[in-house]
């Protein structure tokens, strides 16, 4: 099975990805739910907070979570699903902002979602494309999806809330970076990943040989970071990508150990 998940994730890593469906204009009258402008996926704007992460109307129980994961991400599909429908008209203040990231980070810049948040209508622009297929008809998101998505999301939670930019990569083809975004987002902060779709919410960083702190994402203290600090990448990750990212890591601190996690992010911050 591991083998298998292996080949498609190198698979990924050589193969552009496929076809992500057209993007609707924004339904009349929707709250501008926008990222920053940008000019390459791999460059995205973050400011999620970690309680918007965990403790949204759309994760408060696995039931909830699978009927999102086995619906595609298009409104009919969503508000034909009657605990989904029933979550949105009320859910909480938390859950347009993980909606937000949700759909940025799984989407393409093509696509879109309009959806109603507690009598609110919102437009969700996509963005960096990690599972495009989960916005088409039909789609669903798989044990993979649900990786790369959570590894994205794990990526842009910032302690402050402050939105800024930051450079994501990895080996899907989404995350690949462009010339400008190598020389100028140098700096390795993290590599981040897990499935906050799954009961529990297994959430890992890792950091980079050297450093001692992840301050964007863990505040001033690392004991009290929403998510798993490993200490040391380097014999926690299989291998170190082209871009400088750390690839396929464990939860254990040390490759070939306890889960393997196939899908990872390694975030860089301009110097």
């Amino acid at each position: 099975m591991l083998s298998k998940r292996l080949a498609r994730v190198l698979a990924l890593s050589v193969v552009a990805a496929g076809a992500a469906a057209c993007g609707e204009a924004p339904a009349p009258g929707a709250a501008p739910i926008a990222v920053a402008a940008i000019t390459e996926n791999s460059l995205m704007a973050n400011s999620l907070m970690a309680n918007s992460l965990m403790a949204n109307s759309l994760m408060a129980n696995s039931l909830m979570a699978n009927s999102l994961m086995a619906n595609s991400l298009m409104a009919n599909s969503l508000m034909a699903n009657s605990l989904i429908a029933k979550t949105l008209a009320t859910a909480n203040a938390s859950t347009p902002q993980f909606m937000k990231y949700l759909v940025s980070c799984a989407l393409g810049p093509n696509q879109s979602l309009d959806l109603t948040i507690s009598g609110q209508p919102y437009h969700f622009p996509g963005q960096v494309g990690l599972a495009p297929q989960w916005g088409m008809s039909g789609g669903s998101c798989d044990g993979s999806c649900q990786r790369w998505v959570s590894a994205c999301l794990l990526a842009r939670l910032d302690a402050a809330g402050v939105e800024r930019e930051i450079s994501v990569r990895g080996l899907h083809p989404a995350l690949l970076p462009s010339w400008s975004e190598l020389t100028t987002y140098t700096q390795r902060e993290a590599t981040y990943f897990g499935n906050v779709f799954i009961p529990g919410q297994p959430r890992y960083l890792c950091l980079p040989p050297g450093a001692k702190s992840d301050q964007r994402v863990c505040g001033d203290s690392l004991s009290d970071c929403p998510v798993t600090v490993i200490p040391n990448c380097a014999p926690d990750c299989l291998f170190q990508g082209l871009f400088g990212d750390y690839d396929i890591c464990s939860d254990s601190g040390h490759k070939g150990s306890g889960t393997t996690y196939l899908e990872s992010v390694t975030v860089f911050l301009p110097k």
